[in-house]
């Protein structure tokens, strides 16, 4: 939602002669264009618009490029999908748990090798994986490629051209949902990088218990691992997130639903602050050997939420491609490194800027309010059933 606020104050002393360019420019400075969203029942967030780059209308929904306190943002049908301030925090955290947690039950350097990412239509998601060194494939279905075509020409930093270009990117502009239920294909890694299960959405089915019955059919049996974005995680959630039939939250049921299907389910959560909260994902992956108990398979999740700094950080030392080189103490990518640097010194960056050994651990540590929350709900997600976000 775009507003003009204008404030009002008392004016009496200056209507009695004409206003000078002083008292306009005085008065503007009192009013300015907002952003307003409403991320949930009862709260909205509103912030200064500084800029409207581009407003159109796809064959699916509203898209709008804006610039405000989070910097260049994507915004569909009045929901901030992806902010230049913390792009790099959610898709770092949705990539890169599970392509390493394949690589660690392939236990071999050249995999993961095949990726499939339903939705993801700004390229970042797409970016992360290819940054991996081991992957030959990855193919990305997105069903609106006016969606594509604005990132590409308004937020490049987030992969444009570079991506779209790169020889293992098979991209399709399609429904991923059909995509895969079509497809005989075997994945390493399938994400889901999908619209939130809003109703009228486009992307209610990809959350369903019947859809990830058939993507578990879809993963190598060794190492496949199945990711997907899950809405809101806050680390104290509201009370809207307690009232049964009318919870508006999704982290749970996702959660649930997933964990009819796969042995191993974990969830997991980002502060992203452009979504005005903690972000929540789970993934899913199955046991090594058949019919383990309810305990092995709690032992193999505890293994990976509980997983060595050192680890983590060696995986990404040796798997994911650097990227390029800094100066004067500022990243690629355009944020600032702690520190500063000597005029002209330069110095590869690291490979990643969110995603390492101890931002792992504090990811998979959710908070005892969402724990407990995640144990009282109960809910799962059907084609007859499903759940709809706010």
């Amino acid at each position: 939602i775009f507003s003009f606020g204008k404030a009002t104050g008392n004016t009496k002393h200056s209507q009695k002669r004409t206003p000078t360019m002083s008292d306009i420019e005085a008065q503007r400075a009192k009013a300015g264009f907002t952003f307003s969203e409403d991320v949930s029942p009862g709260l909205k967030v509103e912030m200064e618009l500084k800029s409207l780059l581009l407003s159109t209308q796809s064959q699916y929904q509203k898209i709008d490029v804006i610039d405000t306190y989070f910097g260049r943002t994507l915004v569909t049908d009045g929901k901030t999908q992806s902010a230049e301030f913390d792009e790099f925090a959610y898709h770092e955290s949705l990539v890169h748990p599970p392509m390493m947690k394949s690589a660690i039950l392939a236990n071999d350097d050249a995999k993961p090798r095949s990726i499939f990412i339903g939705g993801g239509g700004e390229l970042a998601t797409a970016r992360e994986v290819l940054r991996h060194k081991s992957v030959e494939r990855l193919v990305m279905v997105d069903l609106d490629e006016k969606v594509i075509e604005v990132s590409k020409r308004y937020l490049p930093e987030w992969g444009g051209e570079k991506v779209e270009s790169d020889p293992r990117l098979e991209l399709i502009v399609g429904d991923a949902y059909a995509y895969l239920m079509d497809t005989t294909e075997k994945f390493d890694v399938i994400i889901m990088d999908i619209s939130d299960p809003i109703e009228a959405g486009p992307g209610i089915m990809l959350y369903t218990k019947e859809f990830y019955a058939h993507a578990k059919t879809l993963l190598n049996s060794k190492n496949g691992v199945f990711v997907t974005q899950a809405g809101c995680a806050d680390s104290i959630p509201p009370k809207h997130a307690k009232e049964g039939e009318q919870d508006t939250s999704c982290f749970g049921p996702i959660k649930n639903t997933l964990s009819t299907i796969f042995d191993c389910v974990i969830p997991y959560s980002t502060n992203i602050p452009s979504f005005a909260g903690d972000w929540g994902f789970v993934m899913a992956f199955n046991a090594q050997s058949e019919n383990t108990s309810p305990h092995e398979n709690a032992t193999q999740i505890a293994a990976w939420t509980n997983e060595s700094t050192n680890l983590i950080d060696e995986l990404i030392e040796q798997r994911i491609t650097k990227k390029g080189i800094k100066e004067n103490g500022h990243k690629e990518n355009g944020h600032k490194e702690n520190g500063h640097k000597e005029n002209g010194h330069k110095e590869e960056t690291d490979a990643l800027s969110f995603y390492d050994g101890i931002t792992h651990q504090r990811m998979f540590s959710l908070t005892k309010p969402l724990r407990k929350s995640l144990i009282l709900d109960t809910r799962i997600m059907t084609k007859e059933n499903p759940i709809f976000m706010f």
